[in-house]
């Protein structure tokens, strides 16, 4: 994503955090959480933990100093290096790309092995099951997570699946640090899998889309800016309408087309270009490339 675009996302989502912070913390047990990798993803994550309130340190590590300490001030977080975070955070997130994931351990093995207090690692690494997780960090809670592009703005969806380790507590705890970030539900592993097409490639598709209705309406003489923020509207409207009353998309589709109208016209052309199977090739192709 253009780091023009995410500095813009966080610098609104973050206004909201001092009213937020005023809020009273009654009795709720508050907790110290880490992020390793404070990257897009990350920094979505961050947001949203600092938002729910439930934390009271956050902690900040990232291979590039610069970006941790930005994020720290926006969220009132702790810029540290990712032992402070192994040795002191009751919720270790692990934001770090694939390849770095097996030298950052190794980094943090003996800092772990020496902890007396209970830790919950949460990992949102891509491509590393619960198995691969614990054979690399060892006998402990693993909470696995997939967050989605949106998340940036709280309209997220993010799946996990947990390990056995891990208390209904604990899942409920980081339930509430990851509320704001959207939607956020339990589900297995090979789940998360066959949703990935839908809700980890989908906001892909569902830009390819906003920009091919642009494109055309730009063809017909609507100003570009214009077309995608109409475009851009109109697919978040059809789906807070899906949402709302849970009707079948078909039957959506059908209560727009009218006899001999323009938009069943504009349907049989999508029909002519396989727009649907051609969507349903792109889902099942993410689907195997994950096999």
């Amino acid at each position: 994503m253009c780091p023009q675009i995410s500095g813009i996302i966080f610098n609104e989502m973050s206004s909201q955090l001092t009213e937020i912070r005023h809020l009273e913390k009654g009795n709720v047990k508050m907790t110290t959480i880490g992020f390793i990798g404070t990257g897009n993803m990350g920094s979505a994550i961050a947001l949203a933990a600092a938002k729910s309130h439930k934390a009271d340190r956050i902690l900040l590590a990232n291979r590039t100093r610069e970006k941790a300490e930005k994020l720290a001030e926006e969220i009132n977080g702790e810029v540290c290096d990712n032992k402070t975070i192994a040795r002191e955070a009751d919720y270790i997130f692990l934001a770090v790309k694939p390849q770095m994931l097996k030298e950052m351990y190794e980094q943090l093995d003996g800092v772990l092995a020496e902890r007396k207090s209970h830790y919950v690692v949460v990992s949102l690494i891509a491509g590393r099951d619960l198995v691969q997780l614990s054979e690399l960090l060892g006998n402990v809670p693993i909470i696995r997570v997939a967050p989605n592009m949106p998340a940036i703005v709280g309209s997220g969806i993010s799946l996990y699946a947990a390990n056995q380790l891990v208390s209904a507590e604990e899942k409920k705890v980081f339930e509430e640090l990851m509320k704001y970030s959207g939607l956020v539900e339990e589900t297995d592993e090979h789940t998360m899998v066959c949703a990935n097409g839908v809700m980890g490639c989908g906001p892909a598709f569902a830009a390819m889309f906003v920009e091919a209705l642009a494109d055309g309406a730009v063809a017909c003489g609507l100003p570009r800016n214009k077309a995608i923020r109409y475009a851009a509207e109109m697919l978040k409207g059809t789906a807070d309408v899906l949402l709302m009353t849970d009707q079948h998309p078909g039957t959506l589709k059908d209560s727009v087309c009218s006899p001999a109208g323009s938009t069943i016209q504009g349907v049989r052309v999508l029909e002519e270009s396989s727009f649907r199977a051609a969507v349903m090739n792109a889902v099942i192709a993410t689907f195997e490339k994950k096999l």
